[in-house]
Formats: C-alpha cells, structure tokens, sequence
C-alpha cells in the first residue's frame, strides 16, 4: 500500500512516516499542501494522510479538490480539533475517516489498513496465481501451504505483479508503487530485489521477464 502523510510539523510527519513502514506500507511525506497536491498528481496513493490545517493549500481545499476529481485516494483527516462539529465537517468535505490529535498510533494504523480495504481502493485483499497466495492485510505469502519470509519489498513486488494479473509490470512502474520518492529512480534495486524474491518462491518459477515491458507473473 502507499500513504501520502501531508502533515507540516516535521517531527510528527517523520514519526508517523516511519511508524507506517514498520508495517510494509511504502510511504512519502509532504510538509505542506502544496506539495502534497504536486505529489498526489505525480504518484497514485491507496491511502492520504491529512492534517486538516496544512500551510499553502488548507487540508480542506485538498480535500475538495479530490472529492471532485472523484480521486481513489482514501482520506483519514488529522486535526488537533476534536468537536462532533469538526468531525462533521471534516468528513462533509470529503474526507473517508477522521483522527483528532494527539492519537494512538496503533489506531491510526489500524484506520490506515482499513481505508486501503475499502472498495474503489486500487487493491484487493486476497490475491493469488496457482499454488501461490498473498494476503495484503495479514502480510502473509505462501506457496504450496507454505510460508515465505519475505522483506516488505519483496512482499510489496509481488503483491504489485499478483495485482496485475498476468500483464506486464515495468521496474519504473514498481519504483513508484513499491519505494519512496527518496529512492534514486537509476538504482537497480528493482533487479536485486526480484532475483530474490524469485530464488524464494522457488521452483516451477513464476516470474517472467517481459522483454521492454518489465516483469509479470505467469
């Protein structure tokens, strides 16, 4: 999954960034709303992170805007206010759930996993080829009944090339679905990480290089 955390204090925007990769989501942080609004036109995101009083473009203009566009992007809304008023509001403008501040992280981790599942989100729970199965809310891989110990980039590769069922997933398009923008987009870590995850899924092997198109399962 990929978050967008738009949040200007930069302490807590980090810290909430950080918390979320622990759990194998890939995430980028936006310090203001106008970054934020540069990065959801360059990059597809499942989840969007808001803090609702963002400098440049207000939380809540972000908000509209994607509510217009009738964006895939879930919102979980951030604000230090805490009415039935604010909530109200808050979720009038289109935003999909809302957290007041100061929150508990496993809660809002819990409500970021929840947004991801919901359906219009660009990913499916479940998703499998064969003897393969991938569940995206347990983080859990198996083939033939057994496990795989995957990295959480391994797991998000595969995930992404399960998800397209059979079609081609180019490297570039796997940079940007399963790393941060901070990854250097000449790296070869795409290659690397493929090679291994191939040697752990094993034999008969499941994932084809597509000659200038990328990679696909089949």
């Amino acid at each position: 999954m990929r978050v967008l955390v738009a949040e200007d204090h930069d302490r807590l925007a980090r810290a909430i960034a950080a918390g979320l990769r622990r759990y194998g989501m890939t995430v980028d942080v936006a310090l203001d709303g106008n970054d934020a609004l540069a990065r959801l036109g360059a990059n597809r995101y499942e989840v969007v992170v808001l803090d609702r009083d963002l400098p440049g473009t207000h939380g809540d203009q972000i908000c509209r805007i994607l509510a217009a566009e009738r964006s895939e992007s879930r919102v979980l809304m951030l604000t230090a206010a805490s009415s039935v008023k604010d909530r109200v509001d808050g979720l009038g403008l289109g935003a999909d759930d809302y957290l007041p501040k100061p929150f508990d992280f496993t809660e809002m981790v819990a409500r970021v996993h929840a947004l991801g599942r919901r359906p219009g989100a660009p990913r499916r729970a479940d998703l499998a080829y064969r003897d393969l199965s991938v569940n995206s809310s347990k983080r859990t891989a198996t083939r033939a009944g057994q496990g795989l110990a995957l990295s959480p980039k391994e797991f998000g590769v595969l995930e992404c090339l399960l998800a397209a069922e059979g079609m081609p997933v180019s490297a570039e398009e796997l940079l940007e679905r399963v790393w941060d923008q901070s990854t250097d987009p000449f790296t070869t870590t795409v290659k690397v990480t493929i090679n291994r995850l191939r040697a752990k899924l094993g034999d008969p092997p499941l994932i084809e290089t597509v000659r200038e198109a990328g990679y696909r399962i089949g």
